[in-house]
């Protein structure tokens, strides 16, 4: 190739150079229209720690537990470590790589008179050492080391508020498997009683059988019953058993049957003040790790506009020898040579890779907007749920305390004979399904409430596991009939 045609070739390549920028696009903080304000805000601000908003000293330590000994959180670590290591890698590139080269070497000639072999041939012995040093250097001119070492820091921060979203899914997981494992203990111990109450007015229909004021169809009703009250046990029982396994794994233990405390449900804590959408949004850390994922990928296009660019790298190498060691230092032979490389055919495959980029650019910007929907609708969701959770409760209430009245009016009717056993096992049906109903509703009424905690929550400040800052927990803090 002449000199002529490679001008051609290079000077219009250094002049779209020179004029081209590289940069990463700027992004605003918030890419959609919010509301002014959500639908319902309480009082009280939310906690980092939202689960003491409980008050329940076992749920605490519950899920302090898994904070330090979860698998699934202790992987999300790792990778955090994996992306701290990857900006070291890249931040390496901002500095000269140093080299040295060492070597000795021992060549022997041997020679005889008149070029031919005897045994009065001559034999001499030459020793080479040698020591070198070499250093690179590449001037980052279009912004590529320092794009990928941008990129690789924006996954650091993106890592991190990952590992911020798993302990705010991990904890709100416990304290939902606490609470419908509380709920299972009180459904059991609710139908224990209702058996036993089962009973007793199966004694009073036998005994009203036995003196011919009833027949036996009622004995046999109330039976049944008695018996659909002990099935309904023995699926509480297996619910209560898959929980309490559930709950082993998300505490780091091995699943296997143990019982945890039994304690009543708690109460529910004050709604708390959901404030600015704005801000409660982007404190949450699924949407911070969404944001930085994005501006990492805007990054990662310049470095790849970048790369299509001429690098210029400095070459400098010291270089010296002698016959002895004690020689090496007597001279020096230094050399600094500036290096230019710059693609001229590459079948597209930089321009490809430019394309990949601002694709996986975009596919980010849209992952971020649909993340900053589902959290709008988690948070409205969640109010929502609670609100409406309310009046429910204060109605299945309302119906208990009525029927409880009903029923006692029905038994009295009965033992005078001026009712039928139909109407007193209806209304005990009533009553103990209604019992067991605003149960079950308490505890979806505190469920909503921890959704609206993870909803809501921002992150926390932890230590790595194993770090002495964590307490470790075993689980015999946890289980009954077991000391710690």
């Amino acid at each position: 190739m002449g000199l002529p045609l490679l001008k051609r070739l290079l000077i219009p390549l250094l002049l779209t150079t020179i004029f081209s920028c590289a940069s990463a696009p700027e992004r605003t903080v918030v890419p959609l229209e919010l509301p002014d304000r959500f639908s319902t805000t309480g009082g009280l601000p939310l906690p980092d720690l939202w689960w003491t908003r409980f008050e329940d000293p076992e749920l605490t330590r519950l899920i302090e537990h898994a904070l330090s000994h979860n698998f699934s959180l202790k992987s999300a670590w790792d990778r955090l470590s994996q992306n701290e290591a990857i900006l070291q890698k890249e931040r390496a590139g901002r500095f000269p790589d140093l080299e040295f080269q060492g070597s000795a070497s021992r060549t022997e000639t041997h020679g005889g008179s008149g070029g031919t072999l005897n045994t009065g041939q001559q034999s001499r012995a030459f020793k080479r050492f040698s020591l070198g040093l070499t250093t690179r250097y590449e001037l980052d001119l279009w912004g590529r080391i320092d794009s990928l070492e941008t990129a690789a820091k924006l996954d650091v921060f993106a890592s991190e508020a990952t590992l911020h979203a798993a302990a705010m899914t991990l904890s709100s997981q416990v304290a939902l498997a606490w609470f419908q494992l509380q709920e299972q203990y009180g459904q059991a111990a609710l139908l224990e009683k209702q058996l036993e109450t089962n009973k007793q007015v199966l004694e009073l229909v036998t005994f009203r059988f036995r003196r011919g004021q009833v027949g036996a169809t009622d004995v046999l009703q109330q039976r049944q019953l008695i018996e659909s009250s002990q099935g309904e046990l023995a699926t509480v029982t297996s619910r209560m058993h898959v929980l309490n396994l559930q709950l082993s794994v998300l505490l780091g233990q091995p699943p296997k049957n143990r019982t945890f405390l039994k304690k009543p449900l708690v109460n529910m804590p004050p709604l708390p003040k959901t404030g600015v959408p704005a801000e409660v949004i982007q404190n949450r850390p699924d949407i911070q790790s969404a944001y930085f994922s994005l501006l990492a990928a805007d990054q990662a296009v310049a470095a790849a506009v970048a790369n299509r660019f001429p690098r210029i790298s400095l070459t400098a190498q010291a270089t010296t020898s002698g016959e002895m060691a004690r020689d090496l230092f007597d001279n020096w032979l230094t050399s600094l040579a500036v290096n230019l490389v710059g693609p001229l055919i590459d079948g597209g495959n930089r321009r490809a890779e430019v394309r990949r980029n601002l694709a996986v650019a975009s596919e980010k910007l849209n992952a971020y907007r649909h993340t900053f929907l589902e959290a709008l609708a988690e948070i409205e969701t969640a109010l929502v749920q609670e609100a409406q959770h309310h009046d429910l409760i204060t109605s299945l209430e309302k119906q208990l305390a009525l029927s409880q009245q009903v029923l006692e009016q029905i038994r009295n009717n009965y033992r005078q004979g001026a009712s039928d056993f139909l109407h007193i096992l209806d209304a005990l049906l009533t009553q103990q399904s209604l019992e067991r109903t605003l149960l079950r509703a308490r505890r979806e009424a505190l469920e909503f409430r921890v959704n609206l905690y993870r909803a809501i929550g921002g992150g926390w400040e932890m230590d790595p596991p194993g770090s002495e800052a964590i307490q470790t927990r075993t689980m015999a803090e946890f289980t009954q009939g077991e000391t710690p």
